[in-house]
């Protein structure tokens, strides 16, 4: 219970302490009509607020009863801003005889890690260098006009359009890994100016929405693999993943598609109708749902500007079947990219660990040449872009010996394999995860 002192009688008039709380209490306030979360031991209710929140509602909720400090600094660069928005939702602290971590979090590894930002920070290894970004940014529109000459000084035929669609679909991908960057505000640190150029990127060169991204994407950083906090391991009952899942589905007798099969059907339902069907529905959908009128405008750009470049060569219809034969490409791209650093690593319930350990529980790397930088946007490098997603992907290879080192301390597995190996364990992974249903349904 919250504790607080009184005035002294007769005695001059004294600032009330601030309310101090215990754990316990604070736990309690986890729900969706009362959260409260901690900031560097500060108490704050967030409960009102967060309908407001940037990020949206439920990625600071998901931290709710917590310890949110790293949290809060991972994805906040600009702390002394966000403090304004803070201050009126305070409530009190910590009491002094509580831990600084809840639920029995390691302490050690906790304030390892903090040395370890630290050590970033004096580093400059969040200090962007801009000409990176815009000679990615030149290469996709490099890449987009020499698809354009192809199509117009070749023709339409087979040969030219196939050429067109995978130069194409690489330039959507590439724009893919470059809006990331953007909506993890690694460029610009002045958010008027990255949300502009994000929204460019996302809404004008992919058609797709930055506040639908912002808002799902962030959740997984913030709470990866867990489910009902993570949105990329709700599956819809397509798939079960990790080994809680499918225990519990086949436990229950849950047979929504034959499990035991996932990794055969997930060759026709993953990689190949991801984008083109359930994204690109959804992206549209929840703009229209919410009202969000500007990433709509942003991505009505993208379509006008392909529409009118292409149909001149094959028709609407012509240029429609096109457009998703493109994304039908990069779809297969941006699953076998995104799934091979989670997928194959630990999917569960809440552990509630610190955000060193969890992070490295649900990622993996892959291990760093030039090419897998290139193809993967380096989200070859997960574990660094997870601990640290507000750094510029540039940097990532001269932090990773420290986190190696830290890992290593603290005798926590930190693991890299080859792009392949990494590519061929979604596979087994999945497989083994519908071996685990089948063994559940099947027992008495």
């Amino acid at each position: 219970m919250g504790k607080g002192g009184n005035q002294g009688e007769g005695g001059p008039e004294r600032e009330a302490p601030i309310p101090t709380f215990s754990w316990e209490e604070i736990q309690k306030h986890n729900l969706r009509t009362d959260k409260w979360l901690v900031v560097d031991r500060k108490v704050y209710n967030i409960t009102k607020w967060s309908s407001r929140h940037p990020g949206g509602h439920r990625v600071i909720g998901h931290y709710a009863g917590e310890d949110a400090t790293d949290a809060f600094r991972a994805f906040h660069p600009n702390l002394h801003f966000v403090q304004k928005f803070m201050k009126p939702l305070l409530i009190g602290e910590l009491a002094p005889d509580e831990p600084s971590q809840d639920r029995g979090k390691n302490s050690q590894i906790t304030e390892d890690f903090r040395a370890l930002r630290k050590t970033a920070e004096d580093m400059n290894l969040f200090k962007t260098n801009h000409l990176f970004f815009l000679l990615h940014l030149a290469h996709i529109v490099v890449m987009e006009s020499i698809a354009w000459f192809i199509v117009s000084y070749f023709g339409n035929g087979w040969i030219p359009t196939l050429v067109t669609a995978f130069i194409l679909a690489t330039s959507q991908a590439q724009a893919g890994w470059l809006q990331h960057d953007y909506g993890h505000l690694s460029v610009y640190k002045k958010s008027r100016w990255n949300h502009i150029v994000h929204k460019f990127v996302i809404g004008h060169l992919k058609g797709a929405s930055a506040n639908w991204w912002n808002h799902r994407h962030f959740q997984h950083h913030a709470k990866p693999n867990i489910f009902h906090k993570d949105p990329d391991v709700n599956m819809l009952h397509v798939f079960v993943l990790g080994e809680w899942q499918p225990i519990e589905y086949g436990r229950k007798k849950l047979r929504y598609l034959p499990y035991n099969h996932q990794h055969e059907y997930f060759f026709l339902i993953g990689p190949p109708l991801l984008i083109p069907m359930y994204f690109q529905y959804q992206i549209i959908m929840t703009m229209i749902v919410r009202k969000d009128w500007v990433d709509l405008a942003w991505a009505i750009s993208y379509y006008a500007r392909f529409f009118m470049t292409y149909s001149p060569f094959y028709g609407i219809l012509g240029a429609l079947l096109f457009l998703n034969f493109i994304r039908f490409l990069e779809s297969h791209w941006f699953v076998w990219v995104t799934q091979m650093n989670h997928i194959v690593m630990e999917i569960d319930r809440e552990p509630y660990r610190d955000w060193f350990s969890s992070q490295l529980a649900a990622t993996c790397n892959v291990e760093q040449s030039f090419f897998n930088d290139w193809f993967s946007g380096h989200l070859n490098f997960q574990i660094e872009h997870h601990l640290f997603p507000t750094m510029p992907r540039h940097n990532f290879h001269k932090i990773a010996p420290l986190v190696k080192s830290l890992c290593a301390k603290h005798s926590i597995k930190y693991q890299e394999k080859p792009l392949l190996r990494a590519l061929m364990d979604i596979v087994g992974s999945l497989k083994k995860s519908g071996q685990l249903w089948l063994d559940a349904y099947l027992h008495k």
